[in-house]
């Protein structure tokens, strides 16, 4: 059984890592993702590690987590980044299963022309990796 104190220490190591290489690992084959930049929720490992990885490319190289409260089995992580010119505000929550691995991830950003940077730069890595992968059988 892992603490949320164990599992948020993963996170914080793969992402101050820049390698999604370990995301993999930190994720529940059910997880679900939740994204302002997307309409539906993105369900199951794969989805969620693809938009986490996406993510890493698009926010990653400026972010910062500032503050972070931590539940049972549950984090809210405030970040500031920036993407297209702007300065992103934003949070992570982030809910483990009792083995430590993420089960849902939903991330909320601001302001508005923040978000549509995110948007159209998550949009245009999102393809880019879709493209890389080729066709599937």
């Amino acid at each position: 059984m892992s603490t949320a104190a164990d599992a948020l220490a993963r996170w914080h190591a793969v992402v101050e890592s820049r390698d999604p290489a370990g995301l993999p690992g930190l994720v529940a084959e059910d997880a679900v993702f939740r994204s302002p930049a997307v309409h539906a929720p993105q369900e199951g490992r794969d989805a969620v590690v693809g938009y986490l990885t996406a993510a890493f490319t698009v926010l990653g190289p400026h972010l910062v987590y500032e503050r972070e409260w931590l539940g049972d089995d549950s984090a809210v992580l405030q970040f500031r980044t920036t993407v297209g010119g702007y300065d992103v505000s934003g949070i992570d929550m982030i809910t483990w299963d009792a083995d430590g691995q993420i089960v849902d991830f939903t991330v909320m950003v601001r302001p508005k022309k923040a978000l549509d940077a995110v948007i159209e730069h998550m949009g245009a890595e999102l393809l880019r990796m879709l493209e890389a992968a080729g066709p599937t059988p």
